[in-house]
C-alpha cells in the first residue's frame, strides 16, 4: 500500500522524513501545505494531535515523530540498506545521534529562526546569543567527532542519524554558520549534501528559500 506522507518540502524535520523515503526508495504519495493541495492541511489537523508536521500514515496506521517514522521504514521498507541496523549495539549508536542533531542542532536552529522572524520589537536578543552559543558549542564538538575519520554521522553507513544530520546542518549553517576551522564538519556537510536522496530533496526545496530569515547558500 502507498504510504502519504503530509508536510512541506522546506519544513526541515520534513526533509528528514523525506531523505529516509527516498533512501528506501518506498512509493509514497507528498501531500504538501498550500493552494494545489487545499485538503492537505485540513486532513494533517485531524491526524496530528501536536499539529506538527511531518505525519506518515501506512494504511490505517497514523505515525507522528520524525524517529519514529523512520524506524517504521527501516521495518517495513528497509531499501538497500537499512537506517537502523539490526545489530542492537550499533543500533543504539545510531539512535544516539540521531538524538544529538534533532536536540542541539535542528532545535537551537529552528528556535533561532523563529526568533528572526518576529518584528524587530518583540525579538528576544539574549535568547539569540543562547542559541548561538548552543550551536557553536554543537558544532566543535561534532567537528571533534568527525575528525575520527568515520565518514557518516554513527559509522560506515548513512543512518536514521544522517537523515537528521543532513537538514539540520544545511539550515543551522544559514542561521549561525559553522566556522571556516571546523573542516572536518564541513566536510561531512558536503557529503550529505551531495547524497543522492538528500541532493534530490535539497532541489525540491529550492523554489521556498525566500521564506527562511537568514540568507541561503
Amino acid at each position: 500500500m502507498t504510504l502519504t506522507l503530509y508536510g512541506h518540502p522546506f519544513s526541515s524535520f520534513t526533509e528528514k522524513v523525506l531523505t529516509a523515503l527516498y533512501e528506501a526508495e518506498a512509493p509514497f504519495a507528498f501531500r504538501i501545505f498550500g493552494r494545489d493541495d487545499p485538503e492537505a492541511a485540513a486532513e494533517w489537523e485531524k491526524l496530528s494531535p501536536t499539529k506538527r508536521f511531518p505525519v506518515l500514515v501506512d494504511g490505517g496506521r497514523t505515525l507522528i515523530e520524525t524517529s519514529i517514522i523512520i524506524e517504521h521504514l527501516a521495518l517495513t521498507w528497509p531499501g538497500a540498506a537499512p537506517l537502523v541496523p539490526a545489530d542492537p549495539a550499533a543500533a543504539l549508536e545510531v539512535r544516539l545521534w540521531d538524538r544529538v542533531f534533532d536536540t542541539y542542532v535542528m532545535n537551537p536552529m529552528l528556535s533561532l529562526a523563529y526568533n528572526e522572524a518576529r518584528p524587530d520589537d518583540a525579538k528576544d536578543a539574549f535568547g539569540a546569543r543562547q542559541l548561538r552559543g548552543q550551536l557553536s558549542s554543537a558544532y566543535a564538538w561534532l567537528d571533534g567527532v568527525a575528525a575520527a575519520g568515520r565518514p557518516w554521522a554513527a559509522g560506515d553507513s548513512f543512518s536514521l542519524a544522517d537523515c537528521a544530520a543532513a537538514p539540520a546542518l544545511l539550515f543551522a549553517h544559514w542561521a549561525h554558520p559553522i566556522p571556516e576551522a571546523l573542516k572536518h564538519l564541513h566536510a561531512y556537510r558536503r557529503r550529505l549534501q551531495e547524497r543522492p536522496s538528500f541532493a534530490r530533496v535539497i532541489e525540491a526545496a529550492r523554489p521556498y528559500r525566500a521564506a527562511f530569515p537568514f540568507p541561503t547558500d
